[in-house]
């Protein structure tokens, strides 16, 4: 039984890191957060890092955990949920990439106004959600959720054990690529530095597109389905009015 229940548990954190760390993509989204907190101090910075890398870790886990059973008990279908955080995505991603290049007067402002006040109320939005952990990665996470679920309880519970620990490395490399990013940016250059900025806000709006369209395909697939179903069964229906028209 001890064997089973570590096999469940090296089930449920290698199932989670291997699906939920390319797409949240800590490497990838920390050009976007230093994109967005242009101005604000180091320590400002750090404390945000810690704050988003933790939003992230109960927001994905409540989505494993109970995402499931939210979206049932609301009638709240997948599909949507990838439309409305994809067009919230994309409205980020447009902005980012209509974004001025800041001048030193414009980092100056934006130092004295970027409190820690104002970081906290950033904090979640947008720069967990969206930006950190998108609709994508919600959507993945219920569905992941799903599929850690067993039979037997003892198993489940081994499996979200796992599963947990590896949402809890994933938190720590986000707030590693968001602390340190700044260094790693430099290397590149002012030019490089806004170059790349713009190149992963450009994919930032084509994923937001893509979640959009995703959504937008499976409900037409499922109103497909319904109008499939409805033909089908007109042709009975008819046979049975005319039966009773006849008798």
């Amino acid at each position: 039984m001890t064997i089973e229940l570590l096999l469940a548990f090296a089930k449920g954190f290698l199932l989670v890191l291997a699906t939920m760390l390319p797409i949240l993509n800590p490497a990838a989204t920390a050009p976007i957060f230093l994109s967005m907190t242009d101005g604000a101090s180091a320590a400002t910075r750090t404390l945000l890092a810690r704050r988003i890398a933790r939003n992230m870790f109960w927001l994905v886990a409540g989505s494993m955990l109970i995402g499931s059973y939210v979206l049932d008990f609301f009638g709240i279908s997948l599909p949507i949920v990838r439309i409305g955080g994809g067009l919230i995505l994309t409205s980020v991603a447009w902005r980012l990439l209509g974004a001025k290049p800041a001048t030193p007067d414009s980092r100056a402002a934006l130092a004295e106004t970027f409190t820690l006040d104002h970081a906290h109320r950033q904090a979640f939005y947008p720069l967990t959600f969206p930006i950190s952990c998108g609709p994508a990665s919600i959507s993945v996470a219920i569905t992941v959720g799903v599929a850690l679920h067993d039979v037997r309880l003892v198993l489940s519970l081994a499996r979200m054990g796992g599963a947990l620990l590896a949402l809890g490395l994933i938190g720590v490399l986000l707030y590693l690529a968001f602390r340190y990013g700044e260094h790693l940016l430099r290397l590149i250059g002012d030019a490089g530095t806004a170059v790349f900025l713009r190149l992963t806000a450009f994919i930032l709006l084509c994923l937001g597109v893509q979640i959009i369209w995703d959504g937008v395909s499976e409900l037409l697939l499922e109103i497909m389905g319904v109008t499939t179903q409805v033909a089908a069964i007109q042709p009975a229906f008819r046979f049975l009015q005319t039966v009773g028209v006849d008798g």
